[in-house]
């Protein structure tokens, strides 16, 4: 028995909460839906499963998950706005269960979408899964964003610099903060019990950023198309395991 085993039983169950949103939610992802009912949704999902959602009021947040259309990077502010034909969306849910914390997200194809979008989505799910397949004891978290950059790169997107992963267990967001871009053999070594989450923003054009006056909002600055995926995960004495896996086996769409 090692001395991050409680913890990590604990991040499993909060993991496992954040990935069933995310599978119950994936039948209802078609054009005529509101990104307020799919919030709606999984805020009762997430109660209903024994947790609360950790982005509702958290700094002042009002919604329970982030919904992130087409060019928005991340922190998408569900509303209104009516899902349609072609639209990509990145569904973002952090679970908090016995004061532990699940953080995961998943892109979502609405009806049929472009070729450049499925690219860009699986590019950005490839990118996050090489990352995480070369975690172990020993290795640094420059070899993560390496991993991420020149996967992506090489696929002629881009990787997003202002946004990163970052550490994770009892609290929200703790270090380290893991960079989706870098060097190999740079930064912090991981250690057994390390838990955090690897987070790809990809764009299909450029990288930068910028935030809307809603102060959450981050959108392409050239509104191009972006992705992301994440899950939360730790390391082992050996390797890594994925709290936020899908109980259904979904990865990226078509999900059926």
């Amino acid at each position: 028995m090692n001395n991050y085993s409680e913890k990590f039983e604990k991040m499993r169950v909060a993991g496992r909460v954040a990935s069933k949103t995310l599978d119950m939610i994936t039948d209802h992802i078609k054009p005529g839906i509101t990104t307020e009912k799919i919030d709606n949704m999984c805020y009762e999902f997430i109660k209903d499963n024994g947790g609360h959602s950790a982005p509702l009021f958290y700094r002042g947040y009002k919604k329970s998950v982030c919904t992130s259309l087409n060019h928005v990077i991340c922190h998408g502010i569900p509303s209104d706005r009516t899902l349609e034909e072609g639209d990509i969306l990145n569904i973002d849910v952090t679970a908090i269960v016995n004061d532990y914390y699940g953080d995961t997200s998943r892109m979502f194809a609405v009806g049929e979408i472009s070729v450049k979008a499925k690219n860009l989505i699986n590019s950005t799910y490839e990118s996050m899964m090489n990352a995480i397949k070369i975690l172990k004891p020993g290795s640094k978290l420059g070899d993560i964003g390496y991993e991420i950059q020149s996967y992506v790169e090489e696929k002629g997107f881009s990787v997003v610099r202002d946004f990163c992963g970052h550490g994770i267990s009892n609290t929200f967001h703790e270090p380290p903060n893991v960079l989706h871009y870098g060097k190999k053999n740079t930064g912090q070594e991981l250690k057994p019990g390390m838990t955090f989450t690897i987070e790809p923003m990809i764009n299909a054009g450029k990288y930068e950023s910028k935030l809307l006056k809603d102060g959450w909002t981050a959108v392409t600055k050239d509104k191009s198309l972006s992705a992301q995926y994440e899950h939360t995960l730790g390391i082992t004495e050996n390797g890594y395991e994925i709290f936020t896996e899908s109980v259904k086996g979904y990865t990226k769409p078509p999900y059926n």
